[in-house]
């Protein structure tokens, strides 16, 4: 495994036991899940920089849009849950009430 796999594949899993074991805030939560979302845009456009394929050259751009719309639905539920709730906290949260 090459230095640039292990440092992609590292902040992807970090990303991944940042959104397993602290799950304290929405916006941490958020955030964890863009930087895997970003490992994964990098670790793809290079898979198909590598293979020098035309057919993959889209794959990364629409995973780049993906994670944008990710990202600002994130955030609008976090505003919609921060007015509602007062606060981000995750264990403050109950989903079986309305």
């Amino acid at each position: 495994m090459t230095p640039v796999h292990f440092s992609f594949t590292s902040a992807f899993l970090l990303g991944l036991m940042g959104l397993a074991f602290h799950r304290t805030h929405l916006l941490s939560a958020l955030l964890c899940l863009e930087g895997m979302m970003l490992s994964l845009f990098i670790a793809l456009a290079l898979w198909a920089l590598q293979f020098e394929s035309m057919g993959f050259s889209a794959a990364p751009m629409l995973l780049l849009a993906f994670s944008a719309c990710e990202a600002s639905a994130g955030l609008a539920l976090l505003v919609a849950t921060a007015r509602t709730h007062g606060t981000d906290r995750l264990q403050n949260l109950n989903l079986l009430q309305c």
